[in-house]
């Protein structure tokens, strides 16, 4: 019996070896660079890290990325001057584009729609909402003062739950903690954390091994509660009364299916500009989202990059003084 256990333990030990060597040399796991909140307060990403991001349990989608020296996920780094003319893309996880290469990202394409005549700065961050973005706009105020044109992408159905900023210094250390680093290091389990396998392990700890979970696959639709019109609204004159809104050279990019017709009405009769690219989504017929993730494809940034090139096009031509 006591040479049947040795053996037991012996084998699985090796067989997990095996796997832990099978996943790290076909790449099955994504990385996740590391994330830390700066002398400013904003929360980005530890510059000088390159990797791999990676969606689903094949390898279905396989991107790289790079952090530049400004702690964003970037083909090029930020050097505003007043002789260039700049763009600032800012957003979440829709902006930060671990799901695309990052040399061919959706600023890159707009870089490139334009004939490569401006520069495009991407501060995409997953996890920002509008208090992160409007409080990094105002953290590093002398940069943005240089930058021509700021575009805020806003998910109207999660961006407008706070009308303040507050780091979130919770999930840095919980980022930081041994029980990450572990599964950080041991690319097995971050491999089976990633596709669901050890989540009966998670609910056993936390206690939720009975519970029901009815929550199924994400999907692209995701509700407003009945209510929030109000409290989103006045979260985001809250953030426009702390730190201003240059209405001059921000715009909004935001998809008008999945925004209140309020908070369009507000931004009209206020004349907050917004690049509404609904229609285009609607017109395409080819899928814009990834398999098995909401997030943008190569179509689908392809799409945001026409609207927005079209929209600075615009802005080129007709070069009103704003006032």
């Amino acid at each position: 019996m006591k040479k049947f256990l040795i053996k037991t333990v012996l084998y699985l030990f090796l067989i997990l070896v095996a796997l832990e060597l099978l996943v790290r040399v076909l790449h099955l796991y994504t990385e996740d660079p590391p994330r830390f909140i700066d002398e400013y307060g904003v929360e980005k990403r530890v510059p000088g890290h390159n990797g791999y991001a990676v969606t689903g349990n094949r390898n279905q989608n396989f991107s790289e990325f790079r952090i530049n020296e400004a702690g964003f996920n970037s083909f090029r780094e930020f050097n505003p001057t007043k002789d260039k003319f700049e763009i600032a893309l800012i957003g979440d996880s829709f902006i930060e584009g671990f799901h695309q290469d990052y040399y061919d990202s959706t600023g890159k394409k707009i870089e490139s729609a334009l004939k490569d005549t401006v520069e495009v700065y991407e501060y995409g961050y997953a996890g920002y909402d509008l208090a992160n973005q409007m409080h990094l706009i105002n953290a590093y105020q002398e940069q943005f003062e240089l930058i021509d044109e700021i575009i805020i992408y806003l998910n109207y159905e999660s961006d407008l739950n706070r009308g303040e900023y507050k780091p979130n210094t919770q999930r840095i250390a919980m980022l930081r903690s041994t029980v990450f680093r572990i599964r950080d290091n041991i690319k097995l389990l971050a491999y089976g954390s990633k596709i669901g396998i050890v989540d009966p392990l998670k609910k056993l700890v936390t206690g939720k091994a009975f519970q029901d979970d009815s929550n199924g696959y994400e999907t692209n639709e995701i509700e407003v509660p009945e209510g929030k019109d109000q409290e989103y609204l006045d979260n985001f004159k809250n953030l426009v009364g702390l730190y201003g809104f240059d209405k001059c050279k921000t715009t909004i990019l935001l998809d008008s299916r999945k925004t209140s017709s309020s908070f369009l009405a507000y931004c009209r009769a206020n004349h907050i500009k917004y690049i509404d690219f609904a229609e285009t989504f609607e017109n395409t017929k080819s899928p814009v989202t990834l398999i098995y993730d909401h997030h943008w494809n190569d179509h689908g940034r392809e799409l945001i990059a026409k609207v927005v090139s079209d929209y600075i096009s615009d802005l080129s031509m007709n070069q009103k003084k704003c006032e």
